[in-house]
């Protein structure tokens, strides 16, 4: 079975077509980043209008690269939560349009289930195992028990680690996208210049979360503060140590984690899931058998679309036509699955 996956959530103008849930027959991303760089950040007016200018030709380069006819596709999905409404609502009112024209069944799925999924469709991954969702908007612990079966362990209290990479970028000028600039900048500075704070979340049921509000004010405001003697406060050297304190954020919650729950397995997905350093800390426990997604999954991107969509499919799920956007999803709550936490519909 073959479904077509629509992502707008953010400034990527997406669609994929995937077959079983696992083959990629095509997978085509449009991205805005030129158009939002001068603002050092998204802007949603500007991202909205870019989506209604390339759906269409971006879906019709998809189609063309699968091989297959529009005909051929049996199913079509779009994201609807979580995002920018403006930009939810271009590629979801398309996919639905889509698939009420051709009769076709169509799925709204949940992004962060998406991200979640990406991994699946380059390796056989087995459940249950402990998700790391990191990404601008989201970052979150859970156990996974199916594609769309997440219990929540632990989720920033503040920031996101995506949001946190952003915001030290802009402030130091660095450039749009910033946590690609800083990853790129810390291969050039030493992590042992400054000792940034790394926040003691350690009781009850936020033993599993993590806060990046206090590391990104002292980056951004006290950084001279944090300072190691014999080392020069280079913009390379902030990026390093930044970095460094992050993922070791990240890190020693999923750890814990793993040691509580007796998971072994550890899946990563959103676009921090990209960051050399995070993979490559993650790598240093032997112990754990780390799973990424190829690069090219680590973004926004439809495939991950559609290969959620099949497992609906293959359930015999649809979601109705009259499916809205949402631009956040329901506050998180531990050890609650997916339909109630994640609101899939």
């Amino acid at each position: 079975m073959t479904v077509l996956g629509i992502e707008s959530s953010c400034d990527e103008t997406a669609c994929a077509i995937v077959e079983d849930g696992k083959k990629i027959l095509s997978n085509v991303v449009a991205t805005q980043i030129p158009f939002h760089q001068i603002y050092k950040g998204v802007v949603p007016e500007i991202a909205s209008r870019k989506h209604a200018e390339w759906i269409l030709p971006v879906v019709r380069q998809a189609v063309s690269e699968s091989g297959l006819s529009l005909d051929q596709v049996d199913a079509i999905a779009a994201t609807n939560r979580p995002g920018l409404m403006g930009s939810l609502l271009v590629g979801l009112s398309f996919g639905k349009t889509l698939a009420w024209s051709t009769g076709k069944p169509f799925f709204a799925v949940n992004h962060m289930l998406g991200h979640m999924y990406a991994s699946h469709l380059a390796f056989d991954i087995e459940y249950p195992y402990l998700g790391l969702l990191v990404s601008g908007g989201h970052s979150i612990i859970a156990k996974v028990n199916d594609f769309d079966d997440l219990e929540i362990l632990g989720t920033t209290i503040d920031d996101s680690v995506g949001e946190a990479f952003d915001k030290v970028a802009k402030y130091y000028d660095l450039g749009y996208p910033g946590g690609v600039i800083i990853d790129k900048l810390s291969q050039k500075g030493d992590a042992r210049a400054f000792s940034f704070p790394v926040p003691k979340i350690d009781k009850g049921e936020h033993r599993y979360d993590v806060s990046f509000s206090g590391l990104k004010t002292a980056v951004i405001h006290q950084a001279q503060s944090f300072l190691n003697p014999g080392y020069e406060a280079t913009v390379e050297n902030i990026a390093a140590s930044f970095q460094e304190t992050a993922c070791k954020t990240l890190v020693s919650r999923l750890v814990r984690a793993v040691e509580d729950t007796g998971l072994t397995t550890v899946v990563a997905g959103g676009g921090v899931a990209a960051n050399s350093r995070l993979r490559a800390m993650l790598a240093e426990h032997k112990e754990l058998k780390c799973i990424f997604p190829p690069l090219s999954l680590c973004g926004d991107n439809g495939a991950m679309i559609a290969g959620v969509a099949y497992h609906f499919l293959k359930r015999g799920e649809t979601s109705p036509l009259n499916t809205t956007a949402c631009a956040r999803i329901p506050q998180f709550k531990r050890g609650l699955a997916n339909l109630e936490a994640f609101g899939r519909r």
